[in-house]
């Protein structure tokens, strides 16, 4: 017997088609981040790759910090193995939201930007931006940053928070990675640098040239884990997970490995 399927106009054609949509697939698919790593037995996790202590390579050309230890902590808590994906501070959050990654931990701080386009876990590592140089340069605040120039990695916290508190006669100049802003500082190319606090405690114990003295704080930024958005049950496992390592003194072993520092007792 043969069939014909009348199509109405309109709106009613609409509603025609998707409930026949419905019928024949059986609904709008739904995203489940965690049911696919389990399935696969994979974890796909974003990571630095030049910004010691949270991420660099080792003499042996392996992934080493603070940020691959706890990656791998997570993967080996969900059971899975663990894939590494090395970025940069500009395109770590879009690997997690076009679906390169499953997880981003790399140094990441929270603003309400970035909370607009994913999610975040609890805090699992004790991080600050401020404003380093040489001991004999004097800015004990943004006002005192007038005249100066000052190295920054574009798109990372402490750019946006400086930018939003330096004088107009400051010049921030802005790199694309970590290892460019911390080569300009070095060569002279500026006066200071804006960049964590552990960054440039790991510079200091590399070379004698031009130590990084602490100016002053931007931000108290500790980091978190991405997650994209949607994906509840990714972001409570992982969730767990940090708070067990926590309890249980897994982080702080990690912290104490990296930063030669316990975790803060409020992180």
């Amino acid at each position: 017997m043969n069939t014909f399927l009348r199509i109405p106009r309109g709106a009613r054609a609409a509603a025609a088609l998707l409930g026949l949509a419905f019928a024949l697939f059986g609904g709008p698919a739904h995203a489940d981040a965690l049911g696919t790593i389990r399935k696969t037995g994979t974890v796909r996790i974003a990571v630095p790759q030049d910004f010691p202590p949270f991420g660099t390579v080792g003499p042996d050309l392996k992934p080493r910090g603070y940020d691959i230890d706890t990656a791998a902590l997570i993967a080996k808590e969900l059971g899975v193995k663990l894939e590494l994906i090395p970025v940069s501070s500009t395109n770590r959050i879009p690997y997690v939201t076009t679906g390169k990654a499953d997880l981003v931990i790399s140094s990441l701080g929270k603003n309400p930007e970035r909370e607009k386009v994913i999610d975040f876990s609890i805090a699992y590592a004790p991080f600050f931006n401020g404003v380093f140089g040489p001991a004999d340069v004097k800015a004990a605040g943004p006002g005192d940053l007038a005249g100066m120039t000052i190295a920054v990695t574009r798109g990372s916290i402490e750019d946006l928070e400086l930018s939003k508190i330096a004088p107009a006669t400051a010049t921030i100049k802005r790199f694309e990675d970590n290892n460019s802003t911390i080569s300009a500082y070095l060569s002279g190319q500026v006066q200071l640098a804006a960049t964590g606090n552990v960054v440039a405690a790991a510079l200091n114990e590399r070379t004698k040239l031009r130590p990084m003295t602490p100016k002053f704080v931007i931000k108290n930024s500790p980091c978190f884990v991405g997650v994209n958005k949607g994906e509840a049950a990714l972001l409570a496992a992982v969730n767990d997970i940090l708070a067990k390592a926590k309890k249980g003194g897994a982080l702080n072993t990690i912290a104490m490995t990296w930063l030669k520092n316990p975790l803060p007792a409020d992180l």
